[in-house]
């Protein structure tokens, strides 16, 4: 496909990676310095100017665009560029928009002026993280097959149940249905098979119904229910917090908000009337002793820089507070959450590309291709992708035992219609299968690249 990204800054470059290597990929940005650096890096064609410019659009072939993608730091300007290049031709527009104020405005942009999909990375993130405080346990947790499958990301601690257990015993012991699929010991990351044994410090990705991961964590924690996040503080009073503190307070969680910007202040005690807003600098020790902050359930740090984030949320862990989420954008940082063993992390960024590379991939479906999810996981290590078996192909109705996968490559589960099959030996593919496919080999375009 034909696609254009406008704005090259950090969500546009990763974009620009990823597409760059399965599309015919043209970014446009004002900055001569990014577009250099992105046409250098990747296999792009790169324009410097403005994307309000017919002329600028003209040069990038944008009446032959499958999909443009507006990701500038201006809502304005990814809307209005938007409206631009689809008058101009573009078949699909994606625009990333933060405000707020645009939350209601989303269908009469959708219907009335024509943009396909308006992105959130604020509240996007909020609720990544609104889903990890409702399972404490949980690192992190994915969704496949429109939230039939759940990918959960465990840390196995001492005295876990888990310590000890050979793969082959799992589902028997805890009497449910689930699945292993990776397991990072160390900087080691392993695709495991039956014989493997977990071990206490391993953090394991497994997959299972929604249903059963709840049951899964029961089992594994008997403080389960008094482990449910009832008080959150969150330091630093942004977009993200606006949104995950009305999501908290729908949990029945008291929340807190630490902002050190006054009229900030002010802005979310109108808007937030059931959350405490205490205007103070969040990065000040005595501060947080005072706020109570190492009381609370959960801690989740949301200033706008990664280091910040990081050591507030290593003194909340020190300091004794069971559920610490950190917002992190940069690559470089998140690679340190083994090394400084941080909770959850989240990235805005990731979050935001990750959505718009699903977009893209159910527009490719129209043209015959197989991919409809794929999450990038353990530091781009590990990819999680969900194919739909399209085709009647040679390994439809064979038992997965009679075939032979490469090596890195787990079939993790099978969506038939409304069923959620946990694959063993003897279960077959069929045509219209969801199937999630856990690997450690890059690249994967079709569910045939899986097989030997």
């Amino acid at each position: 496909m034909d696609i254009i990204i406008v704005g090259c800054g950090k969500v546009g470059a990763s974009l620009a990676e990823v597409l760059s290597s399965e599309h015919n990929v043209t970014i446009i940005d004002k900055k001569e310095a990014l577009i250099e650096a992105a046409t250098n890096d990747y296999d792009v064609m790169g324009i410097v100017g403005n994307c309000l410019q017919t002329q600028i659009l003209e040069e990038a072939n944008v009446a032959k665009a499958n999909i443009f993608i507006a990701v500038t730091t201006s809502d304005e300007v990814n809307i209005l560029s938007c409206l631009i290049a689809k008058r101009m031709g573009a078949r699909h527009c994606v625009a990333r928009v933060r405000s707020p104020e645009f939350d209601k405005q989303l269908v009469f942009m959708r219907e009335e002026l024509g943009i396909s999909m308006m992105v959130n990375p604020d509240y996007n993130a909020a609720n990544e993280i609104a889903k990890v405080l409702r399972y404490p346990e949980a690192i992190n947790i994915e969704s496949f097959a429109k939230g039939r499958v759940d990918l959960a990301e465990i840390r196995i601690t001492s005295g876990s149940i888990l310590d000890g257990v050979a793969l082959t015993q799992l589902s028997r012991r805890m009497r449910l249905d689930v699945l292993i699929c990776a397991v990072q010991r160390g900087d080691e990351l392993t695709i495991p098979n039956g014989n493997f044994v977990l071990r206490a410090g391993d953090k394991i990705h497994m997959t299972a119904s929604h249903s059963n991961m709840v049951k899964f964590f029961k089992s594994i924690s008997a403080a389960y229910r008094e482990k449910r996040v009832k008080s959150a503080v969150l330091i630093g009073g942004g977009r993200i917090a606006y949104h995950l503190s009305q999501q908290l307070i729908e949990m029945g969680a008291k929340v807190k908000i630490i902002e050190i910007d006054r009229e900030r202040c002010l802005e979310l005690s109108d808007r937030l009337n059931k959350v405490d807003i205490s205007c103070a600098d969040g990065t000040d020790h005595d501060i947080l002793e005072e706020e109570r902050v190492y009381d609370a359930d959960a801690v989740v740090t949301l200033t706008g820089i990664d280091e910040e984030n990081i050591l507030l949320s290593l003194l909340a862990k020190n300091n004794g507070v069971d559920k610490v989420v950190t917002k992190v954008n940069r690559m470089s940082l998140m690679q340190l959450s083994d090394t400084l063993d941080l909770d959850s992390i989240i990235s805005p960024k990731t979050i935001t590309v990750n959505q718009i590379l699903q977009y893209v991939r159910a527009k490719q479906n129209s043209l015959g291709n197989s991919v409809t999810t794929l999450y990038r996981l353990v530091n781009d290590r590990l990819e999680a992708i969900e194919f739909v078996v399209r085709d009647k192909k040679e390994y439809v109705d064979v038992p997965l035992k009679k075939l032979k996968l490469r090596s890195g490559i787990l079939i993790a589960s099978i969506v038939r219609g409304n069923e959620l099959i946990i694959p063993k030996g003897d279960d077959c593919l069929k045509v219209n299968d969801s199937v999630v496919v856990v690997t450690t080999t890059k690249g994967m375009h079709d569910l045939s690249n899986i097989f030997d």
